[in-house]
C-alpha cells in the first residue's frame, strides 16, 4: 500500500465488480474518498483489497488513539499494558521470549518494557536456577492490582467506542475478523516453514 497510515494506495489487477459497488464514496469514510481518487487515476485496477485493508488499518489507528485513554491516565502505554496483561491472564511467570510471543513484540522491545516496568515496581525478574541466560518475569502485587483496576475501565471504554455497531453487528465483525486473522496467521506460519 502507498499513502499515509490508514490511507491505502495500491490495488491488485483484475476486475472491478465488488469494489465498484462498495467504494464509491457513498459510505462517507476517508478510505472511500481515497479509493475514488485511485479509480480516477487507474480505472482498470480492482481497488477492492484496499477497501478492506485500508479500513482495517484506519480503524486500528483510530481505535488505538481512543482506547488508550484509560491507560494514559494510569501512566501506561498500550504495549506496557499488553505485557502486564499477558502475565496476568496466563497466571504465571513468563520468559522474555514467551512475552514477545504473547504480545507480538520483538525481544528488544520486551527487554526495554520489562526494564521500565521493573523500575516502576510492577514486575520483577528472577534468574533461572539451571540456566543463567534465562530470566523469568512475574507481576508484583502492585502490578496485579494495577491490571485488575484498569481492565474493567478499559473494557467499558472499548465498549463505548464500539457502540456505533449493535451487538449483532459487532458479533458479525468479530467473526469475520477472526476468520481473516486465522487464515493470515496460518498463511504466515506456512511461509516461515
Amino acid at each position: 500500500m502507498t499513502g499515509t497510515q490508514g490511507r491505502p494506495g495500491g490495488g491488485n489487477g483484475g476486475g472491478r465488480g465488488r469494489s465498484q459497488a462498495h467504494g464509491n464514496g457513498a459510505r462517507g469514510d476517508t478510505v472511500a474518498a481515497v479509493v475514488g481518487q485511485w479509480r480516477t487515476v487507474h480505472p482498470d485496477l480492482d481497488t477492492g483489497p484496499m477497501e478492506i485493508i485500508g479500513r482495517v488499518n484506519r480503524c486500528a489507528a483510530l481505535l488505538q488513539q481512543a482506547e488508550d485513554a484509560p491507560l494514559r491516565r494510569a501512566g501506561l502505554s498500550r504495549p506496557e499494558f499488553d505485557l502486564l496483561g499477558a502475565l496476568r491472564r496466563t497466571g504465571h511467570e513468563l520468559t522474555p521470549s514467551e512475552l514477545a510471543r504473547e504480545t507480538f513484540s520483538s525481544g528488544a522491545a520486551v527487554t526495554k518494557r520489562v526494564k521500565q516496568l521493573t523500575e516502576r515496581g510492577l514486575v520483577e525478574r528472577r534468574g533461572d536456577t539451571r540456566d543463567r541466560r534465562v530470566a523469568h518475569v512475574r507481576l508484583t502485587d502492585a502490578g496485579r492490582d494495577l491490571v485488575d483496576g484498569i481492565l474493567p475501565e478499559q473494557l467499558a471504554y472499548e465498549s463505548a467506542v464500539l457502540s456505533a455497531l449493535d451487538a449483532d453487528r459487532q458479533g458479525e465483525l468479530a467473526d469475520l475478523l477472526g476468520e481473516l486473522l486465522g487464515r493470515l496467521e496460518g498463511h504466515m506460519r506456512a511461509l516461515r516453514v
